[in-house]
């Protein structure tokens, strides 16, 4: 059998892509999905310890001051995670 001749790349030539290399964009998609997600939960546990652990947002085991204090700042933090949120989310996607 011939061999066949190895021919010099042109320049209209491109590489294949590699099928197993991951997306930049998808992964950057990726990190944002698990930001969220863990910002989220982070901010719910650090809530439900100081509100019904320690007792700040139970009227049965608070004092006035300190559900006003935990309820106040669950409030802001609130508004704060929402706008963490939509600032991470409010640029589109390029189309695939």
């Amino acid at each position: 059998m011939a061999e066949e001749p190895v021919t010099q790349g042109t320049p209209e030539e491109v590489p294949e892509p590699d099928p197993n290399k991951m997306d930049y964009e998808l992964f950057h998609f990726l990190i944002k999905i698990m930001r969220t997600i863990f910002i989220g939960f982070f901010w719910m546990m650090i809530n439900v310890f100081f509100g019904l652990y320690l007792g700040f947002g139970v009227p049965e085991e608070s004092t006035p001051g300190r559900m006003f204090f935990f309820y106040t700042w669950f409030g802001v933090t609130l508004v704060a995670y929402i706008y963490y949120v939509w600032r991470a989310w409010r640029k589109k996607m390029s189309a695939p």
